[in-house]
C-alpha cells in the first residue's frame, strides 16, 4: 500500500484554559494509533499524519475516542487527506479580496447535508465581509476581524459543534507539510 499524508483538526483544545492538550501528548496518542510521521502546527489541535490508505472518517472516530480515554478530553475531530486539503484550497474563491489571511476563516464541513445548510447564507449581503462554499468548506473573509464577524458567527450557529474552522494560513502551513519528506522514512 502506499502511505497517505492526512490531517487532523481537533475542535476547541487549547482555546482559553478549557481543554488543555500538550501538543508531545496529542503526538504521542496519534502515533500510539498507529500512525507515523506525526506533525503538529501551532498549539491549537493541527496534526499532520501518515497512513496506508486508511478512512478519513474511521481515524476521526478513532482519535476522538483516545482523546477521552487517554487525555480526558472530550473534542469533535475532522479528518482530510492531504489531497481533500489540496481541494478546499483550490475551491477558495474568497482568496483574491482576502488581504489578511489571518482573517480569512475556512470551516470544514463533514458532508453535503452541511454544504446545503451553508448555501443560503452565501446569497446574503455581509458588508465588507463575504461567504462563499465548496464542497468541503465554507470560506468567510473577515476584514473587521474574525470576533466581530457577523458572517462567520452566522455560520458558526448554523453548523454548531459539527465543524471546525481554521484560518487561511493555518491550513496552508498544514498542506505544506503534507508536502514535505517524511521524517522517518517507512518501514525503517
Amino acid at each position: 500500500m502506499t502511505s497517505q499524508r492526512y490531517i487532523a483538526l481537533i475542535r476547541g483544545i487549547n482555546v482559553g484554559r478549557a481543554k488543555r492538550v500538550a501538543m508531545a501528548d496529542l503526538r504521542k496518542l496519534i502515533g500510539d494509533l498507529g500512525y507515523r510521521d506525526v506533525r503538529s502546527v501551532l498549539n491549537s489541535g493541527n496534526l499532520v499524519f501518515a497512513a496506508d490508505g486508511g478512512d478519513p472518517g474511521a481515524a476521526a472516530a478513532a482519535i476522538e475516542e483516545q482523546l477521552v480515554l487517554k487525555l480526558g478530553v472530550a473534542a469533535r475531530v475532522m479528518v482530510l487527506s492531504g489531497a481533500e486539503l489540496a481541494t478546499v484550497l483550490a475551491e477558495n474563491t474568497l482568496l483574491p479580496q482576502a488581504t489578511d489571511h489571518a482573517r480569512l476563516l475556512v470551516f470544514i464541513l463533514g458532508d453535503a447535508a452541511m454544504r446545503a445548510a451553508v448555501a443560503p447564507l452565501c446569497d446574503q449581503a455581509w458588508g465588507s465581509e463575504a461567504l462563499a462554499v465548496g464542497q468541503r468548506a465554507a470560506y468567510v473573509w473577515c476584514p473587521e476581524g474574525v470576533l466581530a464577524s457577523a458572517a462567520a458567527g452566522a455560520l458558526g450557529k448554523q453548523l454548531g459543534d459539527n465543524t471546525t474552522s481554521r484560518n487561511w494560513n493555518t491550513l496552508c502551513k498544514l498542506y505544506a507539510l503534507c508536502n514535505e519528506p517524511a521524517l522517518v522514512p517507512p518501514g525503517a
